[in-house]
């Protein structure tokens, strides 16, 4: 966008006696991406702008148009005209750049190259030195309010412990900045996302974990765990509720082929070593650390199973699902669905949330700090 402010394809432009501020034509875009070679041909460019429209980044000037098309029509950036539905997500991750620029900016700057246990950190800082910078730069009025901040960085992935193992504190730990805000992104990096198709009209639950095997026999899937072990655990049929009990019914998918014994239990031992309270979650100074997940599902599903109540937990996770690329673990414990808290409900009610909810599902989930 900036860059096309700069080549001025952004301007103010008359269509039957009436000017519309800062839009572009489509078709002049287009030739756009191809002469910047940010797409080989009007094909790939078509795409990549169906995409910007698809994430609301861009739109036709009078909503006329709900896809994008190479023709002298106007289309502007929702950014220049204040129509950029603004998320929390998105406003922590537009404040994390903002940040991080002013930051990389200065001189003698606190984000720098660190070696801790002997080996080297990119984009690194103490955590002190950033809440003593926030203050000190105006960005938050106390100490409190920059740890707030900083801990919304933490748990929306743009910061980090360096090796994982903290939450966002004010102290001498080591922190980064895990997103590279300067990396040059191409515009094509938005053709690998999850692709959006529209799930089918089935009574079936996308919930639930994808099958390895395709031989009706054999009902496993694999469960992921933390420590990379790898454990069998009896699938459920996508259906309704009532199957998420516990029912057995092979469901089936592509999926590569993998050997595995046969498994009896239907409704698998949860993987927790033992019961958590809410109480022991919510505790100030517990080992847990909160993080938000987005989760695109795709035309089978999210590629995750939830079991258990108050708190529930992730009792499986698909590892070629989308659930999985997201970041999802096991044990992680279910926080939040699409904003709804839901620490105080069983997993048939969180089921039943998600699968009545849109196909793109956050999710806040508790992790211990190992």
């Amino acid at each position: 966008r900036l860059r096309l402010h700069d080549g001025k394809l952004i301007k103010d432009r008359r269509y039957h006696l009436r000017t519309y501020p800062n839009c572009f034509v489509a078709k002049e875009l287009t030739d756009w991406l191809i002469d910047h070679k940010e797409a080989p041909d009007r094909e790939t460019g078509i795409r990549l702008l169906q995409k910007l429209m698809d994430h609301y980044i861009i739109h036709h000037v009078c909503d006329e148009h709900s896809d994008y098309k190479d023709a002298k029509l106007l289309y502007r950036f929702r950014k220049d005209d204040g129509t950029f539905p603004l998320s929390k997500d998105v406003k922590v991750f537009v404040r994390g750049q903002s940040l991080y620029e002013k930051l990389v900016s200065v001189e003698d700057s606190i984000v720098r190259v660190r070696e801790e246990n002997s080996v080297k950190y990119q984009r690194t800082f103490l955590g002190c030195e950033m809440i003593d910078w926030l203050v000190q730069e105006g960005e938050v009025e106390n100490r409190k309010e920059a740890v707030e901040l900083g801990r919304a960085l933490l748990e929306h992935g743009i910061i980090q412990h360096v090796s994982n193992r903290h939450h966002f504190f004010d102290s001498d730990l080591l922190y980064q900045f895990w997103t590279n805000f300067r990396r040059r992104r191409r515009l094509t990096e938005l053709l690998n996302e999850n692709s959006s198709r529209a799930l089918s009209e089935s009574p079936d639950s996308p919930f639930c974990l994808r099958k390895l095997n395709p031989d009706p026999g054999n009902t496993s899937f694999l469960s992921v765990q933390t420590n990379k072990e790898i454990k069998i655990v009896s699938a459920v049929r996508r259906s309704s509720i009532t199957s998420l009990a516990g029912n057995s019914n092979a469901y089936f998918s592509a999926a590569p082929t993998l050997g595995f014994p046969p498994v009896a239990e239907c409704n698998p031992r949860s993987v927790l070593k033992r019961p958590i309270t809410n109480e022991e979650l919510l505790s100030p100074g517990a080992p847990y650390i909160k993080k938000t997940l987005t989760i695109v599902g795709d035309a089978v599903g999210w590629g995750f199973v939830v079991r258990g109540g108050r708190p529930c937990h992730i009792q499986a996770v698909d590892p070629g699902g989308p659930a999985a690329a997201a970041g999802m673990k096991v044990c992680q414990f279910v926080f939040s669905v699409n904003g709804v808290y839901v620490l105080h409900l069983d997993y048939p009610t969180i089921s039943s949330l998600i699968m009545t909810g849109p196909r793109t599902l956050v999710m806040e989930v508790m992790e211990a700090i190992e």
